[in-house]
């Protein structure tokens, strides 16, 4: 069984890391199960918001399990470990329902890039951040140097990849990095996705996109994705439908929906 599970209750989703003895670190079949959830979350009815958690008092997330990836080849490394959890990472990122992360404790190397895959973030004053990475030989490989480099300023970036050095909880919501500081950062998770149930689900999701576009994350799947909902609600598209499946020429109106 993955160690990585999601609950749904109504329109709040909840993934949570469930593997505290490894400080929640991801495994191959905690990738998958990411994966898998992403997906269902996608086409889940009335889902309107995931809650991202861990399990267990120690850490969010300690990263990646070095068992995990520590015996395989530079080749398996690279396209199996690295670039899967990065497109698995990339497709949390991309949901079109708004993401929090919960970091009620430690978020290092891996459990970092996963925190800032999500859309917003409500962190402990107790819990670091840090990328370790270059302490044990590797470098970030889910976006630590690439989604991070938008979300942090590049001197503190180095801080944290070059230097090891770690981030605390206020100096990462003075950054903008987190959006609320909460002794139980659990409930103020709680309470801000319940602030946005009363919200547009459509808007919420085309503002989601426009902002992904300005600040690339993957802006030309944004842009599409904007262009095809606004054409599909035109009556243009039923007319050229239902004309292909009768052999007929479209006639097309250009009016206003």
């Amino acid at each position: 069984m993955s160690a990585l599970h999601l609950a749904i209750d109504g329109p709040v989703a909840r993934l949570t890391l469930d593997n505290p003895k490894r400080l929640n670190a991801f495994t191959p079949q905690m990738l998958a199960a990411l994966d898998a959830h992403c997906a269902a979350l996608e086409r889940a009815d009335g889902v309107r918001v995931v809650i991202l958690c861990g399990a267990g008092a120690r850490a969010f997330c300690a990263g990646a399990d070095i068992s995990a990836w520590a015996p395989l080849s530079p080749f398996d490394f690279a396209r199996h470990w690295v670039r899967e959890g990065h497109r698995i990472f990339d497709r949390l990122a991309r949901l079109s329902i708004p993401t929090i992360a919960v970091i009620h404790a430690h978020a290092m190397g891996g459990g970092l890039e996963l925190a800032a895959a999500c859309d917003l973030r409500v962190m402990a004053p107790g819990a670091t951040l840090a990328l370790p990475e270059a302490q044990v030989g590797i470098v970030p490989g889910w976006s630590g140097t690439q989604r991070l480099a938008r979300l942090l300023p590049e001197p503190v970036l180095k801080e944290m990849a070059l230097f090891g050095r770690r981030l605390d909880a206020g100096r990462a919501h003075a950054l903008g990095f987190v959006a609320e500081v909460a002794d139980d950062p659990a409930a103020s998770a709680e309470a801000i996705a319940q602030a946005l149930l009363p919200a547009s689900p459509r808007a919420v999701e085309v503002a989601k996109y426009q902002i992904h576009a300005a600040a690339g994350e993957d802006p030309g799947a944004m842009i599409e994705a904007l262009g095809a909902g606004m054409i599909a609600a035109h009556p243009d598209k039923a007319e050229g439908v239902a004309a292909f499946a009768a052999k007929r020429k479209p006639d097309f109106t250009g009016t206003d929906i």
